[in-house]
């Protein structure tokens, strides 16, 4: 017989330890798995983009959809192409087998009740419409919400998860006893197997743990889930609006048909006065401002030509009033020898004894003395009066009384506002020897029509000047205001044609459009757009024909997150 080695207990507890650490290794990892097995798809966002029920539907005239809220359903009826609600149509709907109902209408928005509330499941629903714009017999289905009803591995039964983790629990305390107990008698083997249950129970009952877990959130998670038809963006990138919503973002929409234009050409400008129905009043000798019987005209003031604004009292060195002076003497003692001699003169040519001719003679040449003295004495020494040249109102005054001005300052500035220039800068070639339409648009201004006058050869800072007519200025356009100005020019571009509110700027950064894809969706389309004019883009490519396009608040469609 060959003698039987025994192995040291030592080695064999830790060779079980080891065999026991591995298999808890193994249940450890299962359990997790598991445990977290179901949390993924609670994670993700519904694809649903509102829990309410609600109906859609949509033909030629007429998008209609209602809202299943406490029993009632609200209907909003919008125009199939502008998205514009209709406020006076007359609408009866028949839910199901019930009989046709007349809804109540308040602000645009119609209210019907359920024929009976224990309804359940999909239920076809008809609209009737009579409006001004046509009569139209719309159909679609309404599903109901249903009873929640308990799912079989949420009911209690005798191997529930809680039990499970008792029972396992228990064991494993059971083994584990057992093992102490054979390990006092010596029995290494077996408190080993029995170490190694105790662990399995262990194991066991932390998955049990796991499995408790998953079914409370999966009973709980449809109870959490709440209604709400706020607006928001899924996951597909479109973006959820509620009807209501796209009231109050007073949404619109379009189709259009291709067309061919040509492009724009952005240029940068600024409102000037028209040259030959403007001016300005400057002072040739300088001196003092003097007002006249009325008040310096202020700006805005309305002025006629040959109207009186100021009075200059001109400058005089010392020296020259001297001399002045001294010329008005020689002038007063020239007019004092010919009164003297026309004195002597008329006696004599009464009798006879003169030609009367001599007499007339001095006499035109007293005159010529007067006027001369009166030249000579008001000569730089009388008041300088500055009329209105032209039409207008006062754009700008730089005067007050007292002020001392130079020669050739500019004291008023005269305009007329119904006729106004603009002046933009064109750094291409543009080509404007025959220039297409041109318009121009300010800050939240309407747009203006222009007509070309001419384009310079010479260059300001490296662009060349062009200028435009206004023919008919808006009210609110004032001198030196900036304006984009659009000039149309090159070969024509086939595209739709939309108003430039209706293309915005991704995050990214491309131009995007929205398109209304269904009645509370609206999906992004990329684009590739050219300027028309101050008002309209042309979308050369991206979408295709007839398909509905936001033009009015897609830039709050595009803020939805």
């Amino acid at each position: 017989m060959f003698p039987i080695q025994r192995r040291p207990k030592g080695r064999l507890v830790r060779l079980g330890a080891a065999s026991l650490g591995c298999l808890a290794s193994l249940f450890l990892g299962l359990a997790i798995s598991i445990a977290h097995e179901g949390h993924g798809d609670a994670d993700k966002s519904p694809a649903v983009s509102s829990a309410y029920p609600r109906v859609a539907a949509r033909s030629d005239l007429y998008e209609i959809v209602g809202i299943l809220k406490d029993g009632q359903l609200t209907i909003f009826i919008d125009d199939a192409i502008t998205n514009e609600p209709v406020p006076d149509a007359t609408l009866r709907v028949t839910i199901g087998d019930s009989p046709a109902i007349e809804a109540g209408a308040q602000s645009g928005i119609y209210t019907a009740a359920l024929p009976d509330r224990k309804l359940t499941g999909s239920v076809e629903v008809i609209f009737s419409v009579a409006a001004r714009k046509g009569d139209d017999l719309l159909v679609d289905s309404l599903t109901l919400p249903q009873a929640v009803v308990v799912p079989e591995k949420h009911r209690s039964n005798w191997l529930s998860p809680g039990r499970t983790v008792i029972a396992f629990t228990f064991a494993g305390l059971g083994f584990g006893l057992l093992a102490g107990y054979l390990r006092r008698r010596g029995r290494s083997v077996a408190a080993m197997s029995a170490a190694m249950v105790t662990g399995a129970c262990v194991i066991l009952a932390a998955i049990s743990v796991g499995e408790n877990r998953n079914s409370v959130s999966d009973a709980s998670a449809p109870a959490a889930r709440a209604l709400s038809d706020a607006p928001r963006r899924l996951q597909d990138g479109s973006a959820f609006a509620a009807k209501p919503t796209q009231r109050l973002l007073d949404v619109r929409t379009a189709v259009a048909e291709p067309q061919t234009v040509r492009p724009a050409l952005n240029l940068i400008g600024r409102v000037i006065a028209d040259p030959n129905r403007s001016s300005i009043v400057q002072s040739i000798y300088g001196g003092r401002v003097v007002p006249n019987e009325r008040a310096i005209p202020r700006i805005g003031q309305s002025v006629s030509k040959g109207d009186v604004l100021i009075q200059i009292e001109p400058h005089l060195p010392v020296a020259d009033r001297t001399t002045i002076l001294e010329k008005v003497g020689e002038i007063e003692q020239l007019i004092a020898v010919a009164e003297n001699k026309l004195r002597r003169l008329r006696p004599l040519a009464e009798r006879g004894a003169v030609p009367q001719g001599q007499v007339n003679d001095l006499e035109s040449e007293l005159e010529g003395l007067r006027a001369r003295r009166e030249t000579t004495r008001n000569s730089r020494t009388g008041f300088e009066v500055l009329r209105a040249s032209t039409d207008g109102i006062i754009t700008s005054a730089k005067v007050v009384p007292g002020q001392v001005i130079q020669p050739q300052d500019v004291l008023f500035q005269i305009a007329d506002p119904k006729n106004l220039w603009v002046e933009a800068l064109a750094y291409d070639d543009i080509g404007l020897n025959e220039p297409g339409e041109a318009t121009a648009i300010g800050h939240n201004g309407p747009p203006i029509a222009l007509s070309f006058l001419g384009t310079s050869r010479a260059l300001r800072q490296h662009a060349s000047v062009v200028h435009f007519a206004i023919p008919e200025p808006p009210a609110g356009l004032n001198i030196g205001q900036p304006l984009t100005v659009m000039v149309q020019r090159g070969a024509p571009v086939a595209g739709l044609i939309f108003p430039s509110d209706a293309v915005v700027r991704s995050s990214n950064g491309e131009n995007i459009v929205w398109l209304h894809t269904a009645p509370e969706r609206f999906e992004p389309k990329p684009v590739r757009v050219f300027p028309v004019d101050a008002t309209r883009v042309i979308v050369a490519a991206g979408i295709n024909e007839r398909e509905r396009v936001v033009v009015r608040g897609a830039d709050l469609i595009n803020q939805i997150r």
